[in-house]
């Protein structure tokens, strides 16, 4: 019976190892809107997202996913090559927004 025991035990923990490995809502919204153009750490056609994170507010990332037209002129941008993200919803722009702070500098 121990034995058993320890095999559920194994099977159950195994399965929660699975579940912690799966990426949260911000990291699958980010590999199918925003990897064209950004990556977490690394400059590419966009900034970093610890760039971002590093050196705007929470709104100001919320507002440049939302309306990055206007919101590039109010930071300083000649110009904006962000397109509008109008398909998604406030739970989908928190959960990005919460991935892209995530990379912000631990102090």
């Amino acid at each position: 019976m121990r034995n058993a025991w320890h095999w559920i035990a194994g099977v159950l923990l195994s399965g929660a190892y699975l579940l912690a490995a799966e990426p949260s809502a911000g990291e699958k919204l980010f590999k199918a809107y925003c990897w064209g153009c950004h990556h977490q750490t690394a400059e590419a056609f966009g900034p970093s997202f610890r760039s971002i994170a590093n050196h705007r507010s929470r709104e100001q990332i919320m507002a440049q996913i939302v309306d990055p037209e206007s919101v590039s002129k109010t930071l300083g941008y000649r110009r904006n090559s962000m397109p509008a993200f109008n398909d998604l919803n406030a739970t989908q722009i928190e959960a990005l927004t919460d991935y892209i702070l995530s990379f912000k500098d631990k102090k």
